[in-house]
């Protein structure tokens, strides 16, 4: 994380042009990086930028989101689909304090955007004015970098450091605020986009002793093991993470968040890592002898108990942030560097070499589990609806194709478990502040931002009503998302877990929920319920053929538990497959 005080802000080069107002000067810096979607809701203090917006219609679009939450939601969903940075823009007092989930949520998931904020005018600064709360304070520890711009002069600088910080080194989450008397106040407007700070070093320089070092481990290696974190998709290195794959003949393994860097058909993917992720590419961490995670944090749903994990092997950690080095698991080989330039490097140094004994283990976990687990789920000839059969559906119907953005819970570990990604940057969903009401306003800003693609968001009935406002927004804009809320009438997750932990004693996770089909219908959007097996197909083709938004509601087992899990605190060794 960036604080100002580690920014010098320079002093604002002397314009060579008209004076034009700082709201205006918000606009056109936005133009000039090359935005063309923004999400936002306005307010008073935001009021001057809206208007200066409202001349630029033609040249910018604006998505007038519900609740400002769905803002910071919707340009996440924009950015991880594109890789380019979302913009969302909210009012002072609860508009800002509004956007601060989402930003948290794009902050510990590597998401670049950048929020923009009006605030009251400075002379009424610290003086609890009407909507007055300090978001550069509240927001300090879960932005990248944020700024408070008082003076109308110090917009473009500062806003083209908004975009330089957010999308450089690991991407991340920033906010400027700007006071009302300085969106009114006037400037000689230049604007040069930002390409370098003094003491902020995005991108590590590639230390090749340490590549030697980690070609030497993994040329040595006779059980080698990859973790595919999102990391590579962000520095674009998918190619680079298959041909080094192959090349080393070694099994490859994705965290939650990067899935998709590798398509599920491919010979050497074996499954997904973490607490509800495949038999094998748990069990068998603590077995490899060499680990190489490439762009992964070693997140607790990773891990399990850390003094137990992967303890006989010897770790080479390919991560862009030094912070994450070291900090959960030692590492023999840490190398600090973005993983594309790293991986082309290591391609040159490592042997030719294949390991079909050890990926064959693999293949012998995924058949347990397959006994045990899979076969079951996927297709069950009696009973309800489960969630696993609807989207192993989805998955055969889109070819794999669509953009998955999910939710939070049980149909999300379901979803990433059984949709078999055959794309990349397919796979949009809350991981590490595990955000409910994620999908729905990701899925609005994924649509925005790749609407050539078709974008399925899976929810389930409890997120779903954390932001079902914004099907107002859907509705209004015309965003050709297709819905799917997976209906068990709990917080599946969390009633899971008091039915193994806490004796069944189902605390207050029972919903007793409303019409999902007049609530769609009330808002113009097409929708489907489905209760009986024998109607889920014909229902299923006519909700992805149809043209714009449509809602499925499919009721499915209302006591359904997600396995393979690895039980809190527990050994990745200790998987329960029941």
């Amino acid at each position: 994380m960036m604080n100002t005080s580690q920014l010098e802000i320079a002093k604002v080069p002397k314009a060579t042009t008209s004076k034009i107002s700082g709201s205006e000067a918000v606009i056109r810096c936005l133009l000039e990086e090359g935005v063309e979607t923004v999400f936002g809701y306005p307010g008073g203090a935001i009021m001057p930028v809206y208007d200066a917006l409202y001349r630029h219609v033609d040249r910018l679009t604006h998505v007038l989101v519900r609740h400002e939450q769905g803002a910071a939601h919707a340009a996440q969903g924009f950015a991880r689909v594109t890789g380019k940075t979302g913009v969302c823009i909210a009012t002072s007092g609860p508009g800002a304090t509004n956007l601060i989930t989402g930003i948290a949520d794009a902050q510990i998931d590597s998401t670049p955007i950048v929020c923009i904020t009006g605030q009251v005018p400075s002379h009424l600064l610290g003086t609890d004015a009407f909507q007055e709360t300090d978001v550069v304070g509240i927001s300090m520890p879960v932005t990248k970098w944020n700024y408070q711009v008082s003076k109308p002069e110090e917009i473009p600088y500062a806003i083209a450091r908004a975009f330089y910080i957010a999308n450089s080194g690991r991407p991340g989450p920033v906010l400027i605020d700007i006071t009302k008397d300085a969106q009114f106040g006037e400037l000689d407007f230049k604007y040069e986009k930002c390409e370098r700070i003094r003491s902020y070093h995005p991108y590590p320089i590639l230390d090749e002793s340490k590549i030697k070092e980690a070609a030497d481990l993994i040329n040595q290696a006779k059980r080698p093991y990859i973790l595919v974190g999102q990391g590579v998709i962000i520095s674009g290195a998918q190619k680079e993470l298959i041909a080094f794959a192959e090349k080393v003949g070694a099994p490859m393994a994705s965290t939650l968040l990067g899935l998709s860097a590798v398509p599920v058909s491919h010979p050497l993917y074996v499954g997904y890592l973490g607490m509800h992720g495949n038999y094998g590419p748990n069990v068998l961490t603590n077995e490899c002898d060499v680990l190489i995670a490439i762009g992964m944090r070693f997140d607790d749903r990773v891990t399990g108990d850390l003094d137990r994990y992967a303890k006989q092997a010897r770790i080479i950690h390919i991560e862009i942030d030094p912070a994450e080095i070291d900090k959960n698991v030692k590492t023999t080989v840490a190398v600090n560097a973005d993983a594309k330039q790293a991986l082309v490097s290591l391609i040159k140094k490592v042997n030719s070499n294949q390991h079909d004994q050890w990926i064959e283990e693999f293949r012998k976990c995924e058949k347990t589990e397959q006994e045990t687990v899979t076969r079951h789920e996927l297709f069950p000839k009696s009973g309800e609806i489960k969630m696993a059969e609807v989207v192993r559906r989805v998955s055969e119907m889109t070819k794999g194709k669509a953009i998955l953005v999910t939710d939070v819970g049980q149909h999300q570990m379901i979803a990433s478990r059984y949709y078999r990604f055959d794309e990349t940057q397919s796979n949009v969903t809350s991981g590490g502040l595990g955000t409910m009401g994620f999908s729905l306003p990701a899925a609005m800003g994924a649509k925005m931002g790749k609407p050539d693609r078709q974008v399925v968001a899976i929810i389930g009935d409890g997120g779903f009503q954390m932001t079902i406002q914004e099907l107002g927004t859907i509705f209004q804009n015309g965003i050709d998302i297709k819905i799917l809320v997976l209906n068990n009438h709990f917080l599946g997750m969390v009633r899971q877990w008091q039915q193994l932990f806490f004796d069944r004693r189902y605390s207050f996770t029972e919903l007793n929920n409303p019409d999902f089909q007049l609530i769609a219908q009330g808002y113009n959007i097409q929708t489907q319920k489905v209760d009986k097996r024998e109607d889920l197909d014909s229902a299923m083709k006519k909700w992805l053929d149809h043209k714009g938004p449509n809602l499925l509601e499919v009721i499915v087992e209302k006591e359904e538990n997600v396995f393979p899990m690895v039980p809190s605190g527990e050994s990745v060794s200790n998987i329960r497959l029941k």
